[in-house]
């Protein structure tokens, strides 16, 4: 397995390449290889792993929490994810950048603690992975960031996402702000 490590606009966020063999079979290759990812200075031990299947136009997320790394892919399908700075006491709080992770690409994120992660999928069904440096963190230890939080002004491929209630009822920055969260 080869590994492309590619910097981001965000202070500690990868974008990373995999290869795959391909054949008229169809494909192979790695999604995680220790070694060589702690060879990239990727050293972030992962305890869990997650999947998530959804269907298109439903966006989830802005999510994160303050202790969990994550290596997070698209097996099948694509997203347009967006990686956040929701750290208040960062300079680049509020600074977001778009990525196209599919079944084709084979790109994948490395998102530090206190970003928020999302995605939106823009085929008929995707399958999303994440390694996680902790076991899932309850939503309630979780923050969670509107979609369409004015402060973030993240471009999404719709207006009119599938949300969870969860996201359709979180507060937007200057509301929490009021409310001294």
């Amino acid at each position: 397995m080869n590994l492309i490590v590619n910097d981001t606009s965000l202070s500690g966020v990868k974008y990373l390449t995999t290869d795959r063999f391909e054949d008229l079979r169809g494909e192979y290759g790695g999604v995680y290889d220790e070694e060589l990812y702690f060879a990239h200075g990727l050293t972030t031990k992962f305890v869990a792993d997650q999947v998530s299947f959804s269907h298109r136009n439903v966006l989830r997320g802005l999510h994160g929490d303050t202790k969990t790394t994550k290596l997070v892919q698209c097996l099948h399908g694509t997203v347009y994810s967006v990686v956040a700075d929701c750290n208040p006491e960062s300079p680049d709080f509020g600074k977001w950048q778009a990525f196209i992770l599919s079944d084709k690409n084979h790109k994948q994120l490395w998102v530090p603690p206190m970003y928020g992660l999302s995605y939106y999928a823009q085929t008929e069904t995707i399958v999303f992975t994440y390694k996680l440096s902790h076991s899932l963190v309850p939503p309630e230890e979780q923050f969670t960031y509107r979609w369409d939080d004015p402060l973030f002004n993240i471009h999404w491929p719709s207006k009119t996402p599938i949300l969870s209630v969860r996201d359709k009822n979180a507060l937007l920055f200057n509301e929490r702000q009021k409310r001294g969260e």
